[in-house]
């Protein structure tokens, strides 16, 4: 049974790259035609693949709506808990979960969750509190992914307070940053938030290679400095990456993230 179901498994792969016919799905099995057909037939009848005209298969609406309702039903948090708990491990500093609420105005960017550190000064952020859109490297990632005119949409709604002398002083250069960041893949904060914090940050992808969340390693002047933290950044990316991929459904460390 279990040779069965990999077989018929195996035939979603090869759709996937395009209608097949009967003797397509047979070679790429190995079997013959007739044990094709019957695997073929009990995936048409669950609506999984789809008999053409031409007598070509390809995949049926089935599979797709499926793939919807499982995206639709995901956690990204539950996905991240485990990686955000391992950064922390390796680390030792903060590391936070940030997502853009659907249904709000494009600015609102929460904490979903927060590891915090292990040593003894701590950050005030708390799970379900906005972030400070303007300066917070997660909140740069995801206004960064949003379609151009939005973004400027976006950047002439926000008003730029000036929470130390690092903060982001306009619009003019918040869409130059959210510009870099789209560039690098990458954004931080450094001091322009707390005078004293800094923080390296990458984004979370789904399905279709949207930023859906953002990751982020923070960490006090009196630990790390700023150019020591960003040594961590390969580690924070590698981490975004794996969520991604366990998000999406990809293997986990199958695509090298740039230093």
């Amino acid at each position: 049974m279990s040779q069965t179901v990999d077989r018929a498994l195996s035939i979603l792969p090869l759709l996937a790259e395009g209608p097949a016919n009967l003797e397509q799905v047979a070679g790429h099995l190995g079997v013959h035609k007739s044990t094709a057909l019957r695997l073929l037939r009990t995936l048409h009848e669950h609506g999984l693949v789809h008999r053409r005209p031409d007598q070509r298969y390809r995949l049926g609406s089935r599979l797709f709506a499926l793939a919807q309702q499982a995206v639709e039903n995901l956690d990204v948090r539950e996905v991240a808990q485990a990686h955000l708990l391992e950064l922390n491990r390796r680390t030792g500093h903060t590391v936070h979960l940030a997502v853009r609420e659907e249904n709000d105005v494009a600015y609102d960017v929460t904490y979903i969750d927060k590891v915090d550190s292990r040593y003894p000064v701590r950050m005030y952020s708390r799970i379900g509190k906005p972030v400070a859109v303007t300066v917070a490297a997660v909140a740069k990632l995801l206004l960064a992914d949003l379609p151009e005119a939005e973004r400027r949409a976006v950047a002439g709604r926000l008003e730029y307070r000036r929470y130390t002398a690092r903060s982001t002083p306009n619009a003019t250069a918040f869409l130059a940053e959210l510009a870099k960041v789209r560039e690098q893949g990458w954004a931080t904060d450094f001091g322009g938030h707390e005078e004293s914090i800094n923080c390296v940050a990458a984004p979370i992808t789904g399905v279709d290679g949207r930023t859906i969340a953002a990751l982020s390693l923070s960490a006090p002047n009196v630990v790390v400095s700023a150019e020591q933290l960003l040594t961590l950044l390969p580690q924070v990316r590698r981490a975004a990456a794996d969520i991604s991929a366990e998000y999406a459904g990809r293997p986990l460390g199958g695509e090298q993230q740039p230093t």
